[in-house]
């Protein structure tokens, strides 16, 4: 009787440990960000912390990379290129407008015709 119990119970555990696994939610994601300056690295930030499921996000000046870890369940990397076009920098797929590029500083003004199709 007490093999029973004690099968039962590790039987009983053995699940109860594999129910509360957590799934990975974070994904990380590297896209290039055009952009100069530390102006430039303090307002890409910024914007993409704005989005609700980042959790980091770092942009080099010198490689023009925006290294992000962000929570699948709450956004998506779409949302945090489109909130950094809000803002005036173009990353790999979205563009920002050319009048929200104007009123950027002249010191943030990189060239765009490279990046533009």
């Amino acid at each position: 009787m007490k093999n029973i119990i004690l099968i039962l119970l590790v039987t009983f555990v053995g699940f109860s440990v594999q129910a509360q696994e957590k799934k990975n939610k974070n994904a990380k994601y590297s896209i290039t960000v055009n952009g100069n300056c530390e102006q430039c690295q303090r307002r890409i930030q910024k914007a993409a912390f704005s989005v609700d499921g980042v959790k980091t996000a770092n942009w080099s000046i010198e490689t023009h990379k925006l290294d992000l870890i962000i929570n699948t369940e709450k956004t998506s990397i779409d949302d945090v290129k489109k909130a950094i076009a809000k803002v005036g920098h173009d990353t790999d797929e979205v563009k920002t407008t050319d009048g929200i590029y104007s009123s950027l500083p002249s010191c943030c003004k990189y060239d765009r015709e490279k990046t533009t199709k």
